[in-house]
């Protein structure tokens, strides 16, 4: 157990380490071993990239979240309701009120 942490800690030391001296002096290969989300930041010349274009769906988003669970909320009360009132746990009590 004890070695297997002392290579996991060696690991993320030697990357720790590869990643500040590829900071301090870009032209070695230092992060050849690291990888990040986006591939490309900057170009050839060093100028920062622009953000990259944001694709909102908006109420797309909302209603393909909102109406299956709601659908399914409801479906699970309903069937939780029935189960109550089969096993007579809460019934409602039907008051003739018509005196």
């Amino acid at each position: 157990m004890a070695a297997v942490a002392r290579r996991l800690f060696g690991v993320r030391r030697a990357l720790r380490t590869e990643a500040i001296r590829g900071f301090l002096n870009p032209s070695t290969n230092a992060g050849v071993g690291l990888h990040s989300a986006r591939s490309v930041v900057v170009t050839r010349s060093g100028a920062i990239l622009p953000k990259p274009v944001k694709t909102s769906f908006g109420l797309v988003k909302v209603f393909v979240v909102v109406v299956p669970f709601l659908y399914m909320g409801t479906q699970i009360s309903k069937s939780f309701a029935s189960l109550l009132e089969e096993h007579d746990i809460f019934v409602p009590v039907d008051d003739d009120d018509d005196d």
